[in-house]
């Protein structure tokens, strides 16, 4: 595995097939990804820690879905990729549609898990108090709200049998740094959606059955409006299907991936 500091953005590549680019969402890391690596091991799988998430620094630039944009960009620009399939979670899937539509020629095929075209209109407000909470609160903020968050992030059976899930989602979210995870908040409490009907690539939507953030209703009305979109519904799942089902979430993107290599 190699690791990268790219402009202060942490990036991890492993593999040496085709590329794979992994863009998590508000919360997460690299990481999100890590119960996925092994059986992804035949393409090369680059994870990127968003600009203010993980290991990355926060810029002194906004943070926006076109700030996103350009860095992933970059970053595929310099380690040589000119295209690629990608995969997204929750936030990470509304940038990846982003890129869908500005940058075609990058974006071979998607996987997206917990995928939202843009949040709600109702739900804006709660993210941007919640950024104020994080911001001015500190650490106890932040854990304040990991801890209310995961009352509804996981589902009720990852809660009871998966004590490993729901401690990681927990560790995920309190490892951010407040400034950081409030400044993404903002970011994506003011993402409006990409234009999807004009996505050209084939796309994998994942979702559990338990996900209050993107339901099943709303990914299949999703798939609807794209051009070529197939949904996948996780039972006893809820919005972090990448850690609650990974072994279910690889497999559907093995196969898909090798479906349209």
């Amino acid at each position: 595995m190699s690791f990268y500091l790219m402009d202060q953005v942490a990036v991890e590549e492993s593999g040496t097939g085709s590329p794979v680019v992994c863009v998590h969402g508000l919360g997460g890391s690299s990481n999100t990804w890590s119960a996925m690596q092994h059986e992804l091991s035949a393409h090369r799988l680059i994870r990127i820690d968003l600009p203010g998430s993980g290991r990355s620094e926060l810029p002194k630039e906004e943070l926006s879905m076109a700030f996103f944009l350009e860095c992933l960009q970059t970053i595929c620009k310099r380690l040589g990729v000119s295209q690629a399939q990608w995969l997204g979670h929750s936030m990470g899937t509304i940038v990846c549609q982003h890129l869908a539509v500005t940058a075609p020629s990058l974006v071979k095929s998607m996987v997206l898990f917990g995928p939202l075209v843009e949040p709600p209109e109702a739900a804006r407000e709660g993210i941007r108090a919640r950024a104020e909470k994080v911001k001015f609160g500190g650490l106890q903020g932040l854990q304040e709200t990991a801890d209310a968050l995961l009352t509804t992030a996981v589902s009720a059976y990852t809660q009871r049998n998966n004590p490993s899930a729901f401690a990681y989602v927990r560790e995920s979210l309190l490892r951010q740094s407040p400034a950081a995870y409030a400044a993404t908040c903002l970011a994506l409490a003011q993402a409006r959606g990409a234009d999807i009907e004009h996505i050209a690539a084939s796309v994998l939507l994942i979702t559990g059955d338990e996900d209050k953030v993107s339901p099943p209703d709303a990914v299949h009305a999703m798939a609807r409006r794209m051009r070529s979109a197939k949904t996948v519904i996780m039972t006893r799942c809820g919005h972090w299907t990448p850690i609650e089902k990974p072994q279910e979430c690889a497999r559907e993107t093995r196969a898909f991936l090798k479906r349209h290599a």
